[in-house]
Order: structure tokens, then sequence, then C-alpha cells
């Protein structure tokens, strides 16, 4: 069984004055992979101004719009439709022994394979004034000490918005206690990465439609690589396994690598942007 997901998401920017030139990057489309299928999608926007496509460093696809005439507002808007196969993330959970795991952890050949998502970050640097009141047990199994990660932050730290933004680092979120799914992803990063557990930030979408808790525009959880088992996703603001209520964009060390617009204006005065995203499923009977 499977489940049909219409995502429709739409940004609308206000300029105070005449913008003369500009350049936007979107990374919004949903991945094409595996249990996840891409089977529509369209992005334009108000001022008919051509998109082109392209590919970012991870391989994931991006959309640019360059417009060169005047302008004081613009609407995007991007419908996808994605075909995500119900499955049961623990049949990937392969155990080894602990001590075959360290090995492997330890080992310089996985080192070097997984050092990109081993490296401490800007946003993923785990702070010097603040102590982490967790740890890794070390008679348990990597997946149950990244599950206990999870619950630790979510039981630790409270949803917030308007609390922090991109840039806010884990001293502050320490400090604070709250944030949003960035926040408790960079943290999660971190500290997996302490514990030598290569771990990728994911953008993507999120069906909210159980109760869980998300950003209003897109969503942010982990992916963590166990030994024998492969990229399993860990989403510390809700306290689950990612699966089939997950739709994944593109992934990168920290949001730096992944947000879902950047752009540069040429234009003097405020501005602000309103955003919408809607995420709705049907189930699929067809096996």
């Amino acid at each position: 069984m499977s489940l049909n997901y219409i995502i429709k998401y739409k940004a609308t920017n206000f300029y105070d004055n005449f913008v003369q030139e500009a350049l936007w990057q979107f990374l919004i489309a949903p991945l094409d992979l595996g249990p996840q299928q891409l089977v529509y999608s369209e992005f334009k926007n108000s001022l008919n101004i051509p998109t082109e496509t392209s590919v970012n460093g991870y391989g994931f696809t991006t959309y640019r719009v360059h417009p060169k005439t005047k302008f004081n507002k613009i609407e995007f808007e991007a419908e996808f439709h994605v075909l995500k196969e119900k499955y049961n993330p623990f049949e990937n959970i392969n155990q080894l022994s602990i001590e075959q795991e360290n090995k492997i952890l330890d080992s310089l050949e996985f080192k070097v394979h997984h050092s990109l998502f081993l490296k401490e970050t800007a946003l993923t640097k785990l702070p010097k004034h603040h102590t982490i009141h967790f740890t890794f047990s070390e008679q348990s199994s990597a997946f149950e000490n990244l599950k206990n990660l999870n619950k630790w932050i979510f039981d630790t730290f409270s949803f917030k918005v308007n609390v922090t933004d991109v840039d806010t680092d884990l001293d502050i979120i320490l400090e604070e206690k709250q944030g949003v799914c960035q926040d408790f992803t960079h943290l999660f990063c971190a500290v997996a990465r302490s514990y030598k557990i290569p771990t990728r930030y994911v953008s993507g979408y999120l069906h909210q439609g159980n109760g869980y808790f998300g950003d209003s525009q897109m969503h942010a959880w982990t992916e963590a690589f166990i030994p024998d088992c492969g990229w399993i996703g860990f989403d510390p603001t809700n306290n689950l396994i990612a699966a089939e209520n997950h739709i994944k964009v593109a992934h990168g060390k920290d949001y730096s690598d992944c947000p879902p617009i950047k752009g540069v204006i040429y234009a003097e005065g405020a501005n602000r942007t309103e955003y919408s995203v809607d995420v709705h499923a049907q189930q699929n009977m067809q096996q």
C-alpha cells in the first residue's frame, strides 16, 4: 500500500520599493528515489519569468528564477504529487554485536568514507558553556542510543516558533530549551557526530495530519548512518523514526546546505514574505 501526497507550496514577496533585479534558488522539489516517487511537479511565478532547473552539489534538483525587470511583488507557486510506499523503518535494523559495531565506527576506512557527515559545523558545534545532559550508553547499540537521543531532545525541549532563526547556534537552544525542527535537528547531529555516528540534516515536508509538530513552511529531521543498517531517519521534533509521513527534499551537513530558498535582491527599503505549505495525503490501494 502507498500514500499519494499532494503538496502545495506558495511564497509571496512584497517590497516597499521596486526591485531592479533579483536571483532566487529554490530547493523544494521532493526527491524521486526509492520508496518515494515524484509523479508530477509544477513551479511557476506571477511574473512568468522562465524557470531554470539545475542540480546542486549534493545531487538535488533546484529551481532558479532571475527576473530582470522591475517589480514590487512576486508570487511563487509549486505543486508536487508524490507516491510513497508504506514501510516499517525497523525492518532495516540488523543488529551487529556492540563490539562489531564499535570496530566499524572506529575504523579509518569508515571515518574517511563518512568524513563529510562527521565534521562539526558552525550550526552543529557543541558549546563549551553548557553541559549536554545526555550520554551514549556503552551497553547499548548505536540504534538504541540514537532512539534515546531522539526522545531526550523531544522531552527536554519545547517546540516554539519565533524564538530562533536559521543562524541560531546551539548555545542559545540549550539556554532557552525552545526552538523549532531545524534547531532540534542541529542538536541531534551535533551529539550523534560527537559519538562517531555520521549524521546528515534533512529538509522536506511532513504530513501533520496525525498531530505532529512541524514548521509552517518545511520540516527538518536527521538521517544517521548505522553500520549494517544504512541511513535511518530520526525526527527529534516528534520523537519519531522517519517513515511514510516524511517526504524528503534534500540533505546536507546542516541547514546552510539545503535552505528551501536563497537569493539576492537589488532593492532598497523593507520587504516581507508570506509562506504557506499544504500537505494532503490519501491512500492508494494499488499494490
